[in-house]
């Protein structure tokens, strides 16, 4: 499928990442990664503070931050410190599951807690390579329904791929043009 590891590896598409255990038979898994020049407590800043209303999703602003212009400048009321924390998504909220700063950052549909039919995780994982960052995403989702990994393949896997790509790539812009 396309955009389904992209800019990954065969190692990092395959080893297991923090939050893989949250969807344990993915109906749809993707993994994308891309090098940045900066360093990973850099970077995490601008993963911390993603959301809707808050410095949106560094991808298609008209499509996943209803035109509102994903942040420019880092704004550390917006970021997320806390397993528990919020992360609002639009119509939809996400849950930080898992955090070590500078590390990695894992994100739960909220509504999956109550009703375990859809389950969807967002992943980002941050390792240092000389003086750059490799960072790792992964989304893993299931549905329990008839035809659920059919649907999620053929509808979530294009689109979140070409959203999940720009993201990657403006966090790189920004991570980039801050530690300069």
């Amino acid at each position: 499928m396309i955009f389904e590891h992209w800019g990954s590896t065969d190692e990092e598409a395959k080893e297991a990442l923090p939050g893989d255990g949250l969807v344990g038979d993915p109906a749809f898994s993707a993994t994308r990664s891309i090098t940045i020049c900066a360093p990973p407590d850099e970077v995490f800043r601008w993963v911390a503070q993603l959301g809707f209303g808050r410095a949106g999703w560094y991808s298609y602003d008209l499509i996943d931050n209803f035109g509102r212009k994903s942040a420019t400048t880092l704004h550390p009321e917006w970021a997320v410190h806390s397993v528990g924390d919020v992360v609002p998504g639009g119509p939809i909220n996400f849950s930080v599951r898992e955090i070590d700063a500078p590390n990695h950052l894992v994100l739960e549909l909220s509504s999956a807690r109550h009703s375990p039919r859809l389950t969807f995780t967002m992943s980002y994982v941050l390792r240092l390579i000389g003086d750059s960052t490799r960072l790792i995403s992964r989304v893993r989702s299931g549905l329990r329904a008839p035809f659920g990994t059919i649907l999620l393949r053929s509808t979530l896997g294009p689109g979140d791929g070409v959203m999940l790509r720009r993201q990657l790539l403006g966090i790189k812009e920004r991570a980039e043009h801050h530690s300069q």
